[in-house]
């Protein structure tokens, strides 16, 4: 039944498709719309307060493009950090084809458990990235460490809720498809989609992992939810806070905000 319904809707566009047909890299496609992963703060926050001058750090970085684009808008130096480390090779490629390169570092490393010293940094962004860690609290508490006085954590991530909050419209087009079918049938269907292309082995390694007891799961979102991000963020000295939804009806607010908006400033 997946299947089926699937054929009848369009996928959204896809860095990792466009990656698959030869279109662009991924790195190349972040760097491209690296206006997009700023563009909730701009309404409060210049280009300048962000990133000029500033030591950037970008937690999930991917394959490097966004964090290059910071590193385009004047910032001293930007250090991406990610846990695939495949990405490593694609970020610095283009790092020395954007002239970046003394500007940019990619580090693998867990977002739990940044290698950094206190204070080291004046911006840190989260783009896309605090629904994806393992330990969300774990994360915020090692930003609000990292970041200097007067520093601030900006993050924006799409709630699971979201119409695409399962991430897998790599290959599903089907909104809210998490709702309607049980992970189970989620990981099957997503296995018969993507097994066959050239990337699809990545694809299935990146998305889900194994329990002990043998069972699957997608291990690549942690189901961030709007109710849960407040409750993480309680105590913390939130400067600003929006979620842009797609359209204003506050009973449903889960299910059709597109992006929440935090910055947290220390």
């Amino acid at each position: 039944m997946l299947l089926l319904l699937n054929k009848l809707f369009k996928k959204p566009q896809h860095p990792f498709n466009m990656q698959q047909s030869g279109q662009k890299t991924y790195a190349q496609w972040q760097f491209e719309n690296g206006e997009r992963t700023i563009a909730f703060y701009l309404a409060r926050y210049s280009c300048a307060d962000m990133f000029r001058d500033k030591n950037v750090l970008d937690i999930g970085c991917g394959a490097g493009g966004k964090s290059l684009y910071y590193a385009s808008l004047g910032a001293r130096r930007v250090v991406g950090i990610d846990i695939i480390e495949q990405y490593a090779e694609e970020s610095a490629e283009l790092a020395k084809k954007l002239g970046l390169a003394d500007r940019f570092e990619f580090v693998l490393a867990d977002a739990a458990q940044l290698p950094f010293e206190d204070g080291s940094f004046n911006t840190i962004i989260a783009n896309d990235a605090m629904e994806h860690v393992k330990d969300p609290a774990a994360v915020l508490d090692e930003c609000i460490r990292t970041l200097g006085p007067g520093g601030r954590l900006y993050i924006n991530f799409p709630p699971y809720l979201h119409p695409y909050g399962a991430h897998l419209s790599d290959a599903i087009g089907i909104p809210w498809v998490h709702l309607f079918f049980s992970q189970k049938s989620l990981i099957k269907g997503y296995k018969k989609l993507v097994r066959d292309l050239p990337d699809g082995e990545r694809r299935l390694n990146l998305r889900i992992s194994k329990r002990d007891d043998g069972s699957e799961y997608f291990s690549y979102i942690n189901k961030m939810t709007l109710k849960k991000f407040k409750k993480l963020t309680a105590g913390l000295n939130v400067e600003y806070y929006k979620e842009e939804m797609f359209l204003k009806l506050p009973m449903f607010k889960e299910l059709l905000t597109r992006m929440a908006v935090c910055v947290i400033k220390k």
